[in-house]
């Protein structure tokens, strides 16, 4: 089945989906006292450490735009969204591994019952974030523009990103237990390859371009861009959106190979 055949086969089963959804959210939060302030807590944190450190200790708030906390902000709420939703739909067919076996849904729904409902915390984090702005906004320290309209364009693009991750990595998890802790080390080494407490406008030239492989590059070129003034790498733009394709066709033509292999090892 190709892609579009997958995602049709999906959109049937959308009510079972979403139930799935709304079970893992449920389970997620049925034993937090903070509950959502979990969504914002740890970016919030992150962004006052790095805000600290840039600007109070160094004072290079010009790595990124100004206003640089905002920029944080963004930044790290996003790479929030592709940490958790990795790792966790990494593990999706060995978590489910009983229901994996035992129903005759699609094994890509385990997959993409992950990345919805990590995609729904990400929306729920995004008040936060218009508060922040709002608040610099008032200040005169924002540059509010349509680009604006670019923002659900780079969380769509994140998300058919982590769908293609995440049928890429959940097959070869289940067969490869030590896949886990390669993702973890990859994790760590991604988030400096992304432009998350810099701004990619500020890389020397000769390494500007590796950048542009990394896709998550363009999805925050997307995401800030309405909120400052600087002009958007367009180049970083359209590489991310090919290699985001690749990488959900790979996904779903792997997770098609390896899905017998998988069933007889759970």
């Amino acid at each position: 089945m190709n892609v579009v055949a997958k995602t049709a086969r999906l959109w049937q089963l959308r009510q079972i989906l979403w139930t799935l959804v709304l079970r893992d959210l449920k389970i997620r939060y049925a034993r937090s006292w903070l509950g959502y302030v979990w969504t914002v807590l740890d970016p919030l944190a992150m962004s006052t450490i790095y805000f600290i450190v840039f600007v109070g200790i160094f004072h290079r708030g010009d790595v990124g735009h100004k206003p640089y906390f905002l920029f944080l902000v963004i930044g790290l709420l996003g790479w929030q969204f592709f940490s958790a939703a990795i790792t966790d739909a990494s593990r999706a067919l060995l978590m489910e591994a009983k229901l994996v076996r035992s129903t005759n849904l699609p094994r890509e729904i385990w997959v993409v019952r992950v990345i919805i409902a990590k995609g729904i915390e990400y929306l729920l984090s995004l008040p936060v974030l218009a508060a922040f702005a709002v608040a610099y906004g008032v200040q005169g320290k924002v540059d509010f523009n349509w680009r604006l309209l670019y923002f659900p364009l780079g969380m769509i693009m994140e998300f058919v990103l982590l769908i293609g991750c995440g049928l890429l990595l959940a097959p070869v998890t289940a067969l490869v237990t030590d896949t886990q802790r390669v993702i973890r080390i990859f994790l760590r080494m991604a988030f400096y390859f992304t432009p998350i407490v810099y701004a990619v406008q500020k890389v020397p030239k000769e390494w500007e371009k590796f950048l542009w492989a990394n896709p998550l590059t363009g999805v925050l070129e997307l995401m800030r861009a309405g909120f400052f003034s600087e002009k958007v790498r367009w180049e970083s733009v359209w590489v991310g959106l090919v290699v985001t394709v690749v990488i959900l066709v790979a996904g779903v033509w792997s997770f098609g190979r390896l899905e017998r292999a998988v069933l007889k090892e759970i």
